[in-house]
């Protein structure tokens, strides 16, 4: 985030009805005898057991009746569907694995490498199926919860912990911030022996071949605003994202752009020696690696740019219990400090804090606070616009096809 400050914060039911059934037959009348026998006494009404709650209405834990019930549905379930959740991203890895442990359900990874638009796509493609490959919950960049709200997509949801959450989320609980952090240059310095200090420095012909970006900005909402921090640090503002297109176009012609995406096997190898980063992201590559080889995380001198992501519930989960389990899992205190753990900031940081409830160790792996409170970040209708934008003119601004 950058010149201008923009003010944008950052960390900023249905009742079961029972059914009941009354079996009572008229006892047969018997012939005239001397005596008649004692009447036949119909045997009590019967109740049917209670209809199974149907979790997929549930706007929060109460509707379902608390903890347990939702606990016991989740199991019965089995399994959770989860999309673009790479391991070392926010230590999802981590995340998953105590999720499944603590409740016994099996987690499915969907394409870890995707991007937003792939996790919104893939609740539109997937709307009849029932099985592992239909996402139950979404980690996307925030232009992509309003839109997946406004497509019917999204199922609104409230946390217990709802209340602590800071952020601009959905009034409903359609889409809720889930952490945020801030973009950094992320350097193999191994490769790269004279580390850039800014972007305009990514110039330098002694770069050539060595940056990449982290996805394609067309469909990664992590890359397109990486085309954001580059218009900021080169003239543009918030509501200007062309330099950034412009800039990506120099860095193409100069030769310093590679048409690839930087993962961090192609960081680790040295086929790349530069790219972007949330700041989550390059800390725990550098951390993983173990200096083999050695990153160095640089924040840009001009620009401070923050961005943050959302939590959501597809409206057509296949595992509804499940997914509002583990919603109400990432924003225990076990779920946010896990985040922690993964370098981001979640968005219960101040509750937290406040309860002393993050360690020493773990707040050290937070970037500066000064830098995310200095943040600027987009607005909903901002990156809405930096994205049509992208889309539009990459191609024929740009021309080069990320993959």
């Amino acid at each position: 985030m950058l010149p201008k400050k923009t003010a944008v914060t950052v960390f900023p039911m249905l009742v079961a009805i029972a059914l009941f059934v009354a079996a009572c037959s008229p006892a047969t009348p018997a012939p005239a005898p001397t005596q008649a026998p004692a009447p036949t006494q119909a045997p009590a009404p019967t109740q049917a057991p209670a209809a199974a709650f149907d979790w997929s209405t549930a706007k929060s834990l109460a509707d379902g009746g608390g903890m347990d019930a939702l606990v016991a549905a989740a199991q019965k379930e089995g399994q959770l569907n989860v999309i673009t959740l790479p391991r070392d991203w926010c230590d999802y890895g981590d995340m998953m694995d105590n999720f499944a442990k603590k409740y016994n359900i099996k987690v499915n990874s969907i394409n870890p490498d995707g991007g937003s638009a792939d996790e919104v796509q893939a609740i539109k493609d997937n709307i009849q199926n029932k099985g592992p490959q239909a996402p139950d919950v979404l980690d996307i960049g925030p232009a992509y919860g309003p839109l997946a709200k406004s497509q019917n997509l999204l199922a609104p949801y409230k946390v217990t912990t709802w209340s602590t959450i800071v952020g601009t989320n959905d009034p409903d609980g359609y889409y809720f911030t889930d952490y945020s952090g801030v973009m950094a240059l992320e350097v193999n310095t191994d490769i790269v022996k004279n580390p850039p200090q800014d972007i305009k420095d990514l110039l330098d012909p002694q770069y050539k071949g060595q940056i990449a970006l982290s996805g394609d900005p067309r469909a990664s909402n992590q890359a397109a605003q990486e085309v954001y921090m580059a218009a900021l640090a080169n003239g543009g503002s918030l509501d200007n994202i062309q330099p950034g297109l412009d800039f990506m176009k120099q860095l193409s012609a100069e030769g310093n752009l590679l048409p690839l995406i930087a993962k961090t096997g192609n960081i680790a190898k040295g086929e790349v020696g530069i790219t972007f980063e949330w700041s989550w992201n390059a800390f725990a590559n550098k951390a993983n690696l173990k200096g083999n080889p050695n990153i160095a995380v640089i924040f840009p001198k001009s620009v401070d740019f923050g961005g943050y992501y959302y939590q959501a519930i597809s409206a057509y989960a296949p595992n509804p219990a499940a997914a509002r389990l583990w919603e109400e899992y990432l924003y225990s205190d076990e779920g946010q400090l896990t985040w922690v753990n993964g370098y981001c900031a979640p968005a219960r940081i101040a509750d937290l804090t406040t309860r002393k409830a993050v360690s020493a160790d773990l707040a050290a792996k937070l970037p500066d606070p000064e830098l995310l409170a200095a943040a600027v970040v987009p607005n909903t209708d901002q990156l809405n616009a930096a994205r049509a934008l992208i889309k539009d003119k990459w191609d024929s601004v740009v021309g080069l096809d990320i993959k």
